[in-house]
């Protein structure tokens, strides 16, 4: 498999509950400032950075449309929940000095540009740090399909996808079976066929039609994102041939 390392743009999803640190829900104003500064120091080496956030940590529109909530509202109100999440990280980036722009899938010009694709990409070749907040901007998608969507658009080199409580991907749930096993390298059909819960299959899919590999990680521990960014062997390598 493909393992190509000198990643120059970059796609970095966030999920909400990632900065919501031990909470569990919110923000945590220094795990935002944790991740910024991983973040600055991967922007320092040249590299540019486009950041996709999560909603989790505020609201989940599978969980409001479980409760009976119409889904397309429900999906609204997450979109929104990334905006918030979306200021807060441009508001810890800005505080150490590093430029950035939010774009949002639905317009709301008072707190953040409309996502443009020509503008996005000009931001980051003037090495500015641009997050993509609004989902897509259409119910029934999520976050991680807008990593792939935003990352095909803006011909990104790799999705870095930076998860909590796990360093990886396995075979079934480490928590409840100590035999699980850890993948290094998979290939996007064997993600699917295996119904590994890394993305979902319209995101999986993106990827694979358009060779974004994807790498999964761990984000609790500061540092990681600077790894996983610079071309570091962590967590779990997801590209295009069959490995195992």
């Amino acid at each position: 498999m493909d393992t190509k390392t000198n990643y120059q743009r970059i796609v970095l999803k966030v999920s909400g509950e990632a900065l919501a640190g031990e909470a569990g829900h919110g923000i945590d104003a220094r795990v935002a400032e944790s991740i910024a500064k991983d973040i600055a120091a991967v922007a320092h080496t040249g590299k540019e950075i486009a950041v996709v956030v999560g909603g989790g940590n505020i609201w989940r529109g599978i969980s409001g449309s479980a409760n009976g909530m119409d889904r397309a509202s429900a999906d609204y109100m997450g979109m929104l929940a990334t905006v918030i999440n979306g200021l807060a990280l441009q508001e810890a980036l800005e505080q150490i000095g590093i430029s950035t722009r939010v774009q949002t899938a639905i317009e709301m010009r008072q707190v953040a540009e409309p996502y443009i694709r020509r503008r996005a990409i000009r931001h980051l070749e003037k090495k500015r740090i641009v997050i993509f907040a609004g989902g897509t901007g259409n119910p029934f998608f999520s976050t991680d399909t807008t990593a792939a969507l935003r990352a095909a658009e803006i011909e990104a080199d790799v999705i870095m996808m930076a998860k909590r409580f796990t360093d990886g991907v396995y075979d079934s749930d480490p928590k409840t079976n100590p035999n699980a096993k850890k993948f290094t390298a998979l290939s996007y059909f064997e993600v699917i066929q295996r119904k590994l819960e890394v993305m979902d299959n319209t995101a999986i899919t993106l990827c694979m039609n358009n060779n974004i590999p994807i790498v999964v990680f761990n984000i609790d521990t500061p540092g990681n994102i600077v790894k996983a960014c610079m071309g570091e062997q962590i967590g779990t390598f997801i590209g295009g041939e069959s490995h195992v």
